[in-house]
């Protein structure tokens, strides 16, 4: 008589992944799975040029409504924990019970300018780099509290505390007032090197340190459900919230990144290259910026430029109106077509250049008054030229940022991840113009909710540790440089760093005149 097979107890971890524009949410087993994701999209506001807010409260109606969608079917209490990647660099003001005063002020909305100025004249702009790892900037959160406090003072006197993204839903879910070190460190008033806030900063930006949440470590658990918290996403109050990080940090646990020196690319509407390191690492350009890992005592050198596949989509919209038709005919994906296209032209695109600042730009150059150009242009151009010129601008962007990482560390591979990172064409062009092996994850567009579904598995004691990611994640195809254009693209190095420098004082015309 058979032996009849062992049911398997399937025990999961739900990981959100809390982006700009939508919550994911995902279901995975202990082993590694994907067993189910449910995404819910929402707004954001925005207004005055510089201005961009969200609705806490969609943020909370979105992840309710995505963990019931992912929860059906399954027993509720076999459900171990939650966790979060999150959109970092928000501004969330709440009173003693946990109330939104006002909407959030995300990481787009830059209206703290003046703020940021004065904390350089404060602290000074090399202190600020050496204490937070980061620069002055209206992006982060501190300088936005410094806003509502000069702008709304009413609200200011009515604020029990600052909160990032996701640290509000945990206050929704557990009543806590929390955030972790990953998230901290994008805050602007975070001493790197302590993992504490910085009173230093605190000071100069007139913010008492009463109004900063608790610091936790990612994988710190913070608390059970409350009753009504339990009841609205449809799980048990028994099951326990994990603190979670900011979706950077995050993407270096999703890549695989949770040992010194082992780096990864990732390409999407922005892109950067980043690592894990086991203490700060800042450059001497202030090219990088750095952030606390969420892996406890480790730190992330990043450098992120601005419109990585965004100045792919750009390329597309402008020019290739054709190619999205036929696309649609034949029920596939564009890029795939603009792809093809690109293998029409030859490494370097018969000498024309792209510098991919169409949002401005962070690293490598720190300039919000670029613009993007095309150079060079000769009557021989043609449609693939440039669109293989944009993904080679990119690429080129990028490659100054590795070469940032380069003053600590030797590369010559990378990991790579993103949505934009699909396309074999672009994988291998951005292995020729940096010169190193790509090796591409085979779920390149999960990596931060796999990241967050690890932190909460660490944190319950699911997993021993953090290299239970490779059993979620492995490489699917590796790339390695054409040395054959490696001429080619020294001298389009060359044009593009020139082309930077002699548009400098054309950036600087245009944003007076636009003033």
């Amino acid at each position: 008589m058979a032996k009849r097979g062992r049911r398997r107890l399937d025990k999961y971890l739900i990981a959100h992944d809390m982006g700009t524009s939508s919550d994911k949410a995902s279901l995975f087993s202990t082993d590694g799975r994907l067993i189910k994701s449910y995404t819910v999209p929402y707004d954001v506001h925005f207004f005055h040029k510089n201005c961009a807010e969200q609705n806490p409260l969609d943020w909370w109606n979105a992840v309710c409504t995505a963990t019931r969608k992912i929860v059906e079917g399954i027993c509720p209490a076999d459900v171990l924990g939650i966790s979060f990647s999150s959109q970092m660099q928000a501004c969330v003001i709440v009173d003693r019970q946990g109330n939104v005063l006002r909407p959030a002020m995300i990481w787009a909305d830059l209206r703290a300018e003046e703020q940021a100025r004065m904390l350089v004249r404060r602290v000074g702009g090399q202190r600020m780099y050496e204490l937070n790892g980061h620069r002055a900037s209206a992006s982060y959160s501190i300088e936005k509290l410094m806003w509502i406090r000069d702008n709304e003072p009413e609200l200011y006197g009515r604020t029990y505390k600052m909160l990032l993204a996701k640290d509000y839903i945990i206050c929704r879910l557990t009543g806590r007032f929390v955030t972790d070190y990953s998230e901290a460190s994008g805050t602007d008033a975070f001493d790197l090197r302590r993992m504490e806030w910085s009173q230093e900063v605190l000071e100069a930006a007139g913010i008492e340190a009463e109004k900063m949440p608790e610091l936790h470590a990612s994988t710190d658990v913070i608390g059970q459900l409350l009753p009504e918290a339990a009841a609205a996403l449809g799980i048990e109050a028994e099951t326990k919230v994990v603190c979670g990080g900011g979706d950077g940090p995050c993407s270096a646990l999703g890549a695989g990144s949770i040992e010194k020196g082992q780096m990864f690319l990732s390409f999407g509407t922005s892109a950067w290259i980043a690592g894990t390191s086991d203490e700060v690492f800042l450059d001497n350009e202030k090219t990088l910026i750095c952030f606390g890992h969420v892996i406890p005592g480790k730190y992330m050198p990043c450098g992120t430029m601005q419109a990585a596949g965004s100045s792919y989509s750009y390329i597309k919209k402008a020019l290739c109106r054709e190619e999205e038709q036929h696309a649609e005919q034949e029920g596939g994906s564009v890029y795939d077509i603009l792809n093809r296209l690109v293998m029409h032209s030859p490494a370097g695109a018969k000498g024309l250049v792209f510098l991919p600042y169409m949002l401005g730009e962070r690293s490598p150059r720190w300039n919000p008054d670029t613009s993007g150009s095309f150079l060079g242009i000769k009557m021989e151009h043609e449609k693939c030229d440039y669109i293989r010129a944009v993904l080679e601008g990119v690429a080129m962007n990028l490659d100054l940022i590795l070469k940032a990482h380069g003053e600590h560390a030797h590369v010559d591979e990378l990991v790579l991840t993103g949505g934009g990172a699909k396309g074999d064409v672009v994988a291998q062009i951005l292995s020729d113009v940096l010169g190193v092996t790509l090796h591409r994850l085979d779920h390149v567009e999960t990596a931060t909710s796999v990241a967050a579904a690890v932190i909460a598995g660490v944190g319950v004691g699911a997993f021993r540790d953090f290299s239970v990611i490779h059993q979620f994640v492995k490489p699917e195809l590796a790339f390695h440089p054409n040395m054959d254009n490696r001429a080619t693209y020294d001298r389009q190095k060359a044009l593009f760093e020139e082309g930077y420098r002699c548009l400098r004082a054309y950036y600087e015309l245009e944003a007076g005149l636009g003033r």
